[in-house]
Formats: C-alpha cells, sequence, structure tokens
C-alpha cells in the first residue's frame, strides 16, 4: 500500500469534473474513507494486462482503480505528463460518443497521443481485410489498442496476432468492462463504505437492475462487478421482461454469489426498495438494437426511496425521462463525468506509468 498524506492529496488541485445537473459526487470522500491509501500491488499486476472481461477485475483491484481515479480527479496530474510518449490507438467499429471521447480524453490529457478509427468503413475491413491483419499492424502503431466491434467475437479475431494490451471497449452483446468501472467509480465515491467487507448495515444496497443481462454488455457487466460487492450489495433484483434474463456468462457466478437475487417484471412494484436502480435501453440482439419496453419507464410519477439513486450508462431513450434530471436521484450525469479519469486510472495500470505521478512512486 502507497499512502497519501492530506498534503499530497490536496496539491495542485484542479476542478472537480462536474455535470450540469443532479448529484455532483467528492472523490475525496472515497480518499478519506480508505486513509488515502492507494493498493499498488494490486494496480501493479494490471501492467501489460489486456481487459477483456470483467472477471478479470475483483473487488480489490476495482477499489484500487477507483481509489486511484480519485487521486486523477482530485489533483493536476497532467504537470506529471504520465502516459508521455505512448500512443493508444482507439478502433471504434461500432459508433460511440461518450466511451471513445472518454477514452481519447483520458489519454490526451496524460500527455499521451491518439490514433483514432472513429468509424471502421474507413480501415481495410471496407476491402475485406481481417481483423487479425489489422491486429497484426497495430503492434507496429501502438502501445494499447482500445476497441469496439458489434461482432462478440472480434476480441479473439483481433487477438490472434495482437501482440500490444488490448481493452474491450464493448464487442456485440459479450461484455463493457470499462463501462462497469465507471459505474462502480460513481457508486464508491457516492457510498464509500461499499468498499468495507464489513460496511455497515444501513450502508449496504438493495440493487435494481432494469434490463437484460444475457443481451445488454454494459448491465452483464455490471452485475458481473456487483456479485463481487458481498456484504455490501444486500440484495439485487432483475427487473426485466424476460423469464430468463440472465445469460449463460453469469449463471454460474449467480449460482455461486451470496448475494440473494430475485427475478420480477413489475419495476412499479419494486422500485419503492431499491437504493440503486440501474437501467439501460438497448439490447443488443444478433446484428441489430432493441429498446426496453415502455412499461419500464422512469419519470416522476415513479415512488422512489427517498435517498434512491438512478444510474445510466448513456446514450438514453425514453426509458429515462429527462423530468428526473434535476432531481436528486440523477446520478446518471455525475457517472459520466467520472469516466475519464476510471478509465486514465486503467491506462496508466495497463501501461506501467505509475510512478510518473508525483506522491504515489514506490
Amino acid at each position: 500500500m502507497n499512502t497519501l498524506t492530506k498534503t499530497q492529496v490536496s496539491h495542485a488541485l484542479s476542478e472537480f469534473a462536474t455535470n450540469s445537473k443532479g448529484l455532483r459526487l467528492q472523490p475525496e470522500r472515497l480518499l478519506e474513507a480508505t486513509s488515502g491509501c492507494l493498493d499498488r500491488e494490486a494496480l501493479d499486476a494490471l501492467a501489460g494486462q489486456s481487459i477483456i472481461n470483467p472477471r478479470q477485475f475483483d473487488r480489490r483491484t476495482v477499489i484500487a482503480l477507483s481509489q486511484l481515479a480519485a487521486v486523477l480527479e482530485r489533483r493536476n496530474v497532467e504537470i506529471d505528463k504520465p502516459l508521455d510518449g505512448k500512443i493508444a490507438i482507439t478502433a471504434f467499429f461500432e459508433p460511440s460518443t461518450r466511451t471513445r471521447l472518454s477514452f481519447e480524453s483520458a489519454v490526451q490529457r496524460l500527455d499521451g497521443k491518439v490514433l483514432s478509427v472513429p468509424d471502421g468503413q474507413v480501415t481495410g475491413i471496407a476491402k475485406g481485410e481481417s481483423l487479425a491483419d489489422i491486429g497484426e499492424m497495430f503492434n507496429t502503431y501502438g502501445d494499447v489498442v482500445i476497441m469496439r466491434h458489434p461482432d462478440t467475437q472480434s476480441i479473439d479475431e483481433i487477438r490472434r496476432n495482437l501482440q500490444r494490451p488490448l481493452i474491450n471497449a464493448g464487442n456485440g452483446s459479450g461484455h463493457h468492462p470499462t463501462q462497469a468501472l465507471t459505474d462502480w467509480y460513481a457508486l464508491l465515491k457516492w457510498r464509500p463504505e461499499l468498499c468495507f467487507e464489513d460496511c455497515p448495515e444501513d450502508q449496504q444496497v438493495h440493487l435494481g437492475i432494469i434490463g437484460t443481462p444475457g443481451s445488454m454488455r454494459a448491465v452483464k457487466s455490471f452485475l458481473r462487478l456487483a456479485l463481487m460487492f458481498t456484504g455490501a450489495v444486500k440484495r439485487i433484483t432483475l427487473i426485466s421482461e424476460m423469464a430468463d434474463p440472465v445469460g449463460l456468462d453469469l449463471t454460474e457466478p449467480i449460482d455461486q454469489s451470496p448475494i440473494p437475487i430475485d427475478i420480477t417484471n413489475d419495476a412499479r412494484k419494486v422500485l419503492p426498495e431499491l437504493d440503486v436502480v440501474y437501467v439501460n435501453s438497448i439490447a443488443f440482439l444478433g446484428d441489430s438494437y432493441r429498446n426496453l419496453d415502455s412499461r419500464y419507464k422512469l419519470d416522476l410519477s415513479c415512488q422512489f426511496k427517498r435517498d434512491a439513486v438512478i444510474m445510466h450508462p448513456l446514450a438514453r431513450n425514453s426509458e429515462l425521462s429527462e423530468s428526473l434530471d434535476d432531481t436528486h436521484h440523477n446520478l446518471y450525469f455525475a457517472q459520466a463525468a467520472g469516466a475519464v479519469f476510471a478509465r486514465q486510472a486503467l491506462l496508466i495500470s495497463v501501461l506501467d506509468r505509475l510512478n510518473r505521478i508525483g506522491g504515489i512512486s514506490k
């Protein structure tokens, strides 16, 4: 562990990431709750690793990355230029706004450089080139590859030849591990007590997830991490129009988890019991997307618990009304605002540049 002094934590303060509406989260609350300690062993273990599936994380790693993200959000670490000399390739073969731009912002704010593929049709894919061959080329062009692709099997194909670390930014109905990391960074800032294995009972949360984890990669990845927080998550309720919304990837970890898990199709009935409501609008089915049924729309008419918060990976559709934006239930804008710092923490760790940041060297 590396312990940061209060002076180091407050050194060269930068403005917090701000969101225009809803709750604003204070990163120093997370640092104070964990005594300003950074788990260097957990962070160093990520050096050179590809990040493909959220099961690669454990609770310790999620907390360690969240602590580092809080340091990055609280301090002006740009002056250390931790990614100087590194090139990140953002290869997006599927449309993206927040994920691509937050990754590119994360790299450039740390003085790294970006080679961007914002549309797969501008690559050799349009000529029939394979992802495996593109991966071979990427070995020469950059130091880390961040890829989104509509094909769930795309990760396996590009890794046939790719030797650089690969960060999965969404693969079809597969996984979205950095979205889940962003989600849990927001939750741990909102309620730092969730870090503790002996989380006080009155701080434990009942999570409600509206969607279909089996076909919603962001929901699937969020749930996968939630299962790691035993003692902090007291119950999970899946709210879905499908009788079996889980999918094969989650069947075993759910069966092995001590956290009680319920499934219901009645959102209005269970909403008053939930501390956290996680909703997503888009399910990836084969080669197309499907939105949630109108029965699951959240708006001001819903009976939320007084201090309940709503999360959404965005982009949203009609399932999340703008009427909730100005309420204290809105955690989704703050959730999005923290994405740059969560992804910075991961990139710094994967590229083994922690020693470039003043105050947390070995």
